[in-house]
């Protein structure tokens, strides 16, 4: 039986504000939670007025203080942002405040361009062993062992589950090594995909905290009564997409019909290729899709993803996913 969990961007609509898409974020997670969704994730992105999920663990608070089971996490934190010791300390609160349910996904992008990380008073003039080395850091805070010399208040003893995000084959690498839990970000970079999950369960490490791989991945969902009315949704995100692949990032659009059309052949085979880890349109549909990526990966886990300009549509989005995959649990 799979489960399934959902990756949320908070987006910001055209028009909207940050509090409307916040107490969105909030409403979201418990419909996720009623309908048996197992995490809720965010993301960190920076210097993007379409996504309001910047002050990560802030919002991980937000969401996990308006639901009562659902595990809440980022997915993720970009460590090469921050000091291990902050992101011990903001998660080791978070473990008090919502024991056993908080999850601490981390990658090695920045999440934002040079202009914003030196903005945050970050370099990117690093190697690419910084980011092994800090997320170890990082698990010496929580383990409480002393190999730092300094003890994280909050953070030592903490226990949220750590994952390791990538979009290459860097992350499963080390992922495998560290014994990690490892979540692919398919939804938008599905190139690596099959070969990260290959390397990733080669080279597994059991470690304390798992005896065996566990892999998850990222599969954008769009669904609705009919297919026309998936396309129709869909569009508002295939237009951020464009938008931010340009250099013109926006606030979330209102979807427009036959947009793919609108764009010519070359552009929908950008969206065809970028976005091809999707299911877009009717129930069957949808479920064609599922159980296709579900057959090709053999993923432990299914993040879904998705954004819409329409909260009551994006609600009933999740309730057919939700149904869908209680019929895959019934087939397995």
């Amino acid at each position: 039986m799979t489960p399934f969990s959902f990756l949320d961007l908070v987006p910001v609509v055209e028009g909207g504000t940050v509090s409307g898409a916040l107490a969105r974020a909030a409403d979201l997670a418990r419909h996720a939670e009623a309908l048996g969704f197992n995490r809720y994730w965010v993301a960190e992105h920076h210097g993007m007025e379409g996504i309001a999920s910047a002050a990560t663990a802030v919002v991980i608070a937000h969401v996990a203080g308006a639901t009562t089971r659902i595990r809440v996490g980022a997915g993720g934190i970009m460590l090469p942002n921050h000091a291990p010791l902050v992101i011990a300390e903001q998660f080791g609160t978070l473990d008090a405040l919502f024991p056993g349910r908080i999850d601490l996904g981390l990658g090695r992008a920045p999440g934002s361009d040079q202009r914003v990380a030196r903005a945050m008073r970050r370099t990117l003039a690093s190697d690419a062993n910084d980011f092994p080395r800090d997320v170890m850091e990082l698990q010496s805070y929580f383990a409480d062992d002393g190999a730092t010399g300094i003890r994280a208040t909050p953070g030592a003893g903490a226990r949220p589950d750590l994952w390791i995000l990538g979009s290459s084959t860097f992350g499963a690498q080390l992922a495998a090594v560290l014994g990690l839990p490892f979540a692919f970000a398919s939804h938008f970079a599905p190139d690596s995909l099959d070969m990260a999950l290959a390397i990733y369960r080669r080279d597994f490490r059991p470690s304390p905290a798992f005896a065996k791989p566990y892999a998850m991945a990222a599969f954008n969902i769009f669904a609705a009564d009919t297919d026309a009315e998936g396309e129709y949704l869909a569009s508002s995100q295939q237009q951020a997409f464009v938008a931010l692949r340009t250099g013109n990032p926006r606030q979330l659009p209102p979807p427009i019909k036959g947009y793919r059309e609108s764009i010519g052949a070359q552009g929908a085979a950008i969206l065809d290729h970028v976005l091809q880890c999707s299911a877009v349109g009717s129930p069957a549909t949808v479920a064609r899709g599922i159980d296709a990526f579900l057959r090709r990966t053999g993923v432990d886990e299914l993040l879904v993803a998705s954004a819409m300009f329409d909260h009551e549509a994006r609600k009933r989005s999740l309730a057919i996913t939700a149904e869908l995959m209680g019929e895959v649990r019934a087939a397995a």
